[in-house]
C-alpha cells in the first residue's frame, strides 16, 4: 500500500499533505481499523484525480443538428444528432451512447436530461440518431450534449455543449400579416418597408423570422441583418415558401429602434419573358412580406413586433430587378438613414394587407446562398470608344460590384457573358436566346447603375445574379481601370468537404474546372447553368450528385430540392416534370426516367454518402408511386420513352435503352426504401419488379451471339455494364466490346451526359481503369481534356463547345477521380461511410494522388505514391468505422505498413488475402501507411 501511494504521489494524483497526515496519524489517536480507512479514501481520491489528469481513450466532438451546429429554426420536429470520436488509439469503435437534451444550460451543466436522457443505449450509431424526448414546443431552445462508449467499455467524458432552437411550428404561431407596397406585379421598382418602435427595456434575447418574396434584404437600425443573398431558397410558392430565423439580439436596444426590408422579385414575380414561362407561374405575385421580431426583455417580460399595417412603404432606388435581365439602381432616388430609427417617413404610406400564398410556410434549413469570394479582373480592354471589356479569368456565378466617381444621372451599363466576339466585345448569343428570341427588346444579363454625384460610389445588385467571365462596360464618366470593378462569387455557401490532387496536370484541371462548375450551379437547388436558364433540370442534378457529395457538404441543399420535386409531383399520373420547382413546364410525361429518376437517386446518394435514411423513408410513398406509374406506363416492362444521352458526341443511343435501366434501378431504390421501414412484403414487390425489368431489358436489347447491347454504342453498353443489368456471364464479352468500340473512336469519349457518368464506371469496375484514364487525358475533342486545352476552366454544356460555357452535366468525372484514381469509396452495405473502401488504381503515368473527404464520422484520407520500387498507400480513417483496403501488386513481395511486415490482426489490421492482382486487408480506425513492391510501366 504504501509503495501504491507513493506511486500515485510521484504523479501529483493525490495532494502531499493528505499523504503526510494520513501516514503521521497515531495509532493512539484513532485505531488502526480508522486509519486504513482514512488511506483508502485518500487513495479513492487520488484515482479519481489521476482519472481526471489523464486523458481518456475516447473523446467527443463535432456536435452536429440536422448536419448545423447550433442551428436556429428547425421545423422537423424530431432533429437529427451526430456527433464524432476522437482518439489515438487505432480500432477504436463505440460500443454505446448516452445523450441529454436539457431546456436550460444550467440543467444541462448538471447532467439532467429533462427533455430527453437516454440512458445508455448499446449501439454504435453516431450519426443521423433522431430525438425520441418530450414534444418540442415553436422557438424552444434545446441544449445537449453526448458520452460514448468505447470498445472496451471505457466512459468518456461528455462533449462540450451544442444546442439548437426550434422555428415557428403552427400557422397559428404567427402574429404577423403579410404585407407589400401594391399588388402590381409590373411595377418595376423594388419596396422599401419599414418600421420604428420603442423598448423601455435592455433586449436579453431577440429573433426575426422572416420570408420575404421573391428575396429580401433585412436591416436593423441602420445595418443590414446578416451575411444572405437571394433570400429566401426559391420553391414552388403556392405549394411552400420558406422563412429564415436570425439571432438580432445585438442589433437592438433599450430605446428607439427601427427594422426595415427591402423585397426583390425573385422567382416569385418574374417579369422577364423567357422560354420557360415563370413569367406566366401559377403563384405569381408582387413582393410580400411576412416577419415578426420576438423579444425577450431583460425584465423577463415578452414582446412581439410583427409585420402590419403599422409598417410604412415607399419605392426604392433599385429601379428594375428580374433574374434573367439585371438590376437597375439609380443612386439619386437614395434615401438616407430610411431603415435608422429617426429616419423621416411621413411621407411614406402605410403598407396593405394582403392574402398569403398558398403554399405552407416551412424553415429554410439549408445553407444560405452568399457572396463566398471576390475576384480581381486579370485583364482590362477598350475594342470601342468609351466601351470597357472586363476579364476575370474565371467563368463564375455571381455579379460585379462597381466603384466610380461621376456627376449625379450619369448612367452606367454593365453586360455579363461568357464570350467575346470578334471584335472583343461581349458576346451573349449562345445563352441569351430563350429570352432575347422571345422579346428582342428585353435585355439579358445586364445591370445599370445611374450616379448620384457624390463622390466615389460603390454599388452591386441585390436580387439577381450572373453566369459570366467577361463584363462590358459603357457609359463610365472617364477612363476605367482595374479597380473600378471586382467580381462577387454567389452561390450556396456549403462547407467544402473534398479535396484532390495528383501528379497530373490535366486532371487537376479538370477537378477544379468541375467545382467552379459545381458551385457556380447551386443556388439554393442544382441548377443547370447560371445564365440561359437557372433551372434545376433533374438529370443534370443526379449525373453531378455524387461528386457534390464527395467534394462539398451539400446535404441540405439537395434535402430541399427533393422536397421541391415532391411539390411537383402530380396528384393524378404521380409524374414529375424534369426540372423543379417549374411553372408548369415539363408535363404531361416529364423527360423520362432517366431525367425524372432524381427524385429517387439523390434521396439513394444521401443514402449511401451520409447515411440519412429519412429522404428515403419520409418520401416513400411518393417514390413507390412514381415507380408505378412507370410500370403503368411501361410496354412488356420496358420505357420507350424520355430524353436520350443529352449532348452526345457521337453516336445516339436510344431512349429506350438508358430509360428502361433507369427504371430498372428506380425499382431497386423503392426496395431499398421500403426494407428500411420494414415493409418487407414491399421489399420483395419492387425486388421482383426490378427482376422483370431486367429480365425484359436483356430479352430485347442483349445480342447473346455477339455480346453486344442495342446499337452497340459507348453509351448503350457501359449503361448495361455501369447500372447492373449484364449477366455475370457475359460481363468479360461486353466489356471486350465497350473496349474495342472505344479504340474506334481513337479512346475518345462519343457518348452524352449519361454515357459519360457510366462510362469510365463501367470500364473501371470491369478491369479496364487503364482505358478510362485513356478517355478522360485526351487532350482532342471530344473529352475534358480537350476543353482543358481549349481554354475551359469550368465545364461545358456541350464537348465541341458551342453552347454553356458553365455547366455541371458532365461533372460525375471528379467523382471517378476520388473513387477510381484516389480510391476512395463508400461502402453502400454500410453507409455513411460507415465502412470505407479503398481501391486505389494505378493508370498511365500518374505517380501519386491524394484525396480526403470530411465524412459524418470524421476525416478521411488517402494518399499513394510510386518511390524507389514501392507503391506506398497511407491511408486514415475515424474512430467508430473500418475500410477495406486494396493494394495493387499481385500479392507479390511482402505487404509493410510502417516500414514493418504486416501481420494480420495486430495493430489494427485484420484479415489479408489475394484477390486477382490485389492484396486485400481489413482495418480498423486510425492511420496506416502501407507498401508493397512495385515496378514501373508493369
Amino acid at each position: 500500500t504504501t509503495i501504491k501511494l507513493r506511486h500515485y504521489r510521484q504523479r501529483r494524483a493525490i495532494p502531499s499533505c493528505i499523504l503526510r497526515f494520513a501516514f503521521r496519524l497515531s495509532p493512539n489517536i484513532l485505531s488502526k481499523t480508522m486509519r486504513n480507512l482514512f488511506v483508502l479514501a485518500a487513495l479513492a481520491a487520488g484515482l479519481e484525480t489521476l482519472q481526471a489528469a489523464v486523458p481518456p481513450p475516447v473523446t467527443v466532438d463535432g456536435l452536429r443538428c440536422e448536419s448545423q451546429a447550433n442551428p436556429l429554426g428547425l421545423d422537423t420536429p424530431q432533429p437529427r444528432l451526430s456527433w464524432q470520436l476522437q482518439s489515438s488509439q487505432r480500432a477504436q469503435t463505440q460500443t454505446g451512447y448516452q445523450v441529454l437534451v436539457a431546456s436550460s444550460r444550467e440543467k444541462l451543466a448538471a447532467n439532467t436530461g429533462d427533455l430527453w436522457d437516454t440512458g445508455r443505449l448499446d449501439s454504435d450509431q453516431s450519426i443521423q440518431v433522431e430525438y425520441q424526448g418530450r414534444p418540442l414546443r415553436s422557438a424552444q431552445t434545446c441544449f445537449w450534449k453526448v458520452r460514448v462508449w468505447d470498445k472496451d467499455g471505457n466512459l468518456s467524458r461528455f462533449s462540450d455543449p451544442a444546442s439548437w432552437e426550434m422555428g415557428l411550428l403552427e400557422a397559428t404561431d404567427w402574429r404577423g400579416h403579410w404585407i407589400a407596397r401594391d399588388t402590381d406585379t409590373n411595377e418595376a421598382a423594388a419596396p422599401l418597408l419599414r418600421r420604428a418602435f420603442r423598448l423601455d427595456s435592455p433586449v436579453a434575447q431577440a429573433r426575426v423570422y422572416i420570408c420575404g418574396l421573391g428575396y429580401y434584404e433585412l436591416h436593423i437600425n441602420g445595418k443590414k441583418i446578416g451575411d444572405h443573398a437571394l433570400d429566401p431558397g426559391f420553391t414552388r410558392y403556392d405549394k411552400r415558401a420558406l422563412y429564415v430565423t436570425y439571432d438580432v439580439t445585438q442589433a437592438l436596444h433599450q430605446g428607439s429602434n427601427a427594422i426595415a426590408v427591402i423585397l426583390g422579385n425573385g422567382w416569385h414575380n418574374v417579369q422577364t419573358r423567357a422560354f420557360w414561362g415563370f413569367d406566366r407561374a401559377p403563384w405569381r405575385a408582387a413582393p410580400k412580406l411576412l416577419m415578426e421580431l420576438r423579444l425577450r426583455l431583460a425584465d423577463g417580460r415578452t414582446a412581439v413586433v410583427p409585420s402590419d399595417e403599422r409598417w410604412k412603404t415607399s419605392r426604392a432606388p433599385i429601379t428594375t430587378n428580374s433574374l434573367y435581365s439585371g438590376e437597375s439602381y439609380d443612386a439619386r432616388l437614395e434615401q438616407p438613414g430610411w431603415d435608422t430609427p429617426n429616419f423621416d417617413d411621413a411621407n411614406w404610406t402605410p403598407a396593405q394587407i394582403v392574402s398569403a400564398p398558398q403554399g405552407r410556410l416551412a424553415a429554410q434549413t439549408m445553407p444560405a446562398i452568399k457572396i463566398t469570394g471576390t475576384l480581381n479582373p486579370v485583364q482590362i480592354s477598350q475594342p470601342k470608344p468609351g466601351l470597357s471589356v472586363y476579364d476575370f479569368g474565371q467563368n463564375f456565378a455571381g455579379f460585379a460590384r462597381l466603384t466610380v466617381a461621376g456627376p449625379a444621372g450619369k448612367r452606367i451599363t454593365m453586360k455579363y457573358g461568357e464570350r467575346l466576339a470578334a471584335d472583343g466585345t461581349v458576346d451573349q448569343t449562345a445563352i441569351a436566346r430563350y429570352v432575347v428570341a422571345l422579346d428582342p427588346s428585353q435585355e439579358f444579363q445586364t445591370d445599370h447603375y445611374t450616379l448620384g454625384g457624390h463622390g466615389t460610389e460603390s454599388w452591386q445588385p441585390r436580387f439577381v445574379y450572373h453566369g459570366f467571365q467577361y463584363v462590358e462596360v459603357t457609359g463610365a464618366p472617364g477612363p476605367l481601370t482595374l479597380t473600378n470593378l471586382a467580381g462577387c462569387f454567389v452561390h450556396s455557401d456549403v462547407a467544402e468537404a473534398g479535396r484532390f490532387s495528383s501528379s497530373d496536370h490535366t486532371i487537376d484541371r479538370i477537378w477544379t474546372a468541375g467545382r467552379w462548375s459545381y458551385l457556380s450551379n447551386l443556388e439554393g437547388l442544382p441548377t443547370d447553368c447560371p445564365h440561359r436558364e437557372k433551372n434545376g433540370w433533374m438529370g443534370d442534378a443526379h449525373l453531378a450528385a455524387e461528386q457534390g457529395l464527395l467534394n462539398y457538404d451539400a446535404a441540405g441543399v439537395y434535402e430541399k430540392w427533393i422536397v421541391d420535386i415532391a411539390d411537383e409531383q402530380r396528384p393524378d399520373s404521380r409524374q414529375v416534370p424534369g426540372l423543379a420547382p417549374t411553372s408548369g413546364w415539363g408535363f404531361p410525361w416529364g423527360n423520362g426516367p432517366a431525367w425524372d429518376s432524381a427524385f429517387l437517386l439523390v434521396p439513394y446518394y444521401l443514402y449511401e454518402y451520409r447515411g440519412d435514411t429519412r429522404a428515403l423513408t419520409s418520401h416513400y410513398p411518393a417514390l413507390r408511386e412514381y415507380v408505378d406509374s412507370l410500370e403503368r406506363g411501361s410496354k412488356d416492362d420496358i420505357i420507350d420513352w424520355g430524353r436520350n444521352d443529352w449532348d452526345s458526341a457521337g453516336s445516339d443511343t436510344p431512349a429506350d435503352i438508358t430509360s428502361t435501366a433507369y427504371f430498372y434501378q428506380d425499382a431497386l431504390i423503392v426496395a431499398k426504401a421500403a426494407e428500411l421501414l420494414g415493409r418487407r412484403d414491399e421489399a420483395r414487390k419492387y425486388q421482383a419488379l426490378a427482376a422483370r425489368v431486367k429480365s425484359a431489358f436483356n430479352r430485347k436489347f442483349f445480342h447473346p451471339d455477339t455480346g453486344s447491347y442495342g446499337n452497340g454504342s459507348q453509351t448503350s453498353l457501359s449503361c448495361a455494364l455501369y447500372q447492373g443489368l449484364v449477366e455475370e456471364p457475359f460481363r468479360a464479352a461486353v466489356t471486350s466490346n465497350l473496349a474495342a468500340r472505344v479504340r474506334q473512336s481513337d479512346n475518345h469519349i462519343d457518348t452524352g451526359i449519361l454515357g459519360a457518368k457510366y462510362l469510365p464506371a463501367a470500364l473501371t469496375e470491369n478491369g479496364r481503369a487503364d482505358l478510362a484514364w485513356d478517355i478522360v487525358t485526351q487532350r482532342t475533342a471530344p473529352g475534358w481534356g480537350g476543353w482543358m486545352e481549349s481554354g475551359a476552366n469550368t465545364l461545358w454544356e456541350q464537348w465541341d463547345g458551342s453552347g454553356s460555357h458553365n455547366h455541371i452535366a458532365f461533372g460525375d468525372i471528379l467523382a471517378w477521380f476520388d473513387k477510381a484514381l484516389a480510391g476512395l469509396n463508400p461502402d453502400p452495405e454500410f453507409p455513411g461511410f460507415k465502412h470505407t473502401i479503398f481501391k486505389p488504381h494505378v493508370v498511365g503515368d500518374l505517380r501519386w494522388v491524394k484525396a480526403s473527404y470530411d465524412s459524418m464520422y470524421g476525416p478521411i484520407q488517402c494518399a499513394w505514391a510510386i518511390k524507389n520500387g514501392r507503391f506506398t498507400y497511407e491511408v486514415s480513417i475515424p474512430p467508430n468505422t473500418t475500410a477495406t483496403v486494396y493494394l495493387p501488386g499481385n500479392g507479390e513481395g511482402v505487404v509493410e505498413e510502417g516500414g514493418h511486415p504486416v501481420i494480420g490482426g495486430v495493430g489494427g489490421v485484420g484479415g489479408i488475402e489475394t484477390q486477382g492482382e490485389c492484396t486485400v486487408l481489413d482495418i480498423g480506425s486510425g492511420s496506416y501507411s502501407f507498401s508493397v513492391p512495385w515496378v514501373l510501366n508493369k
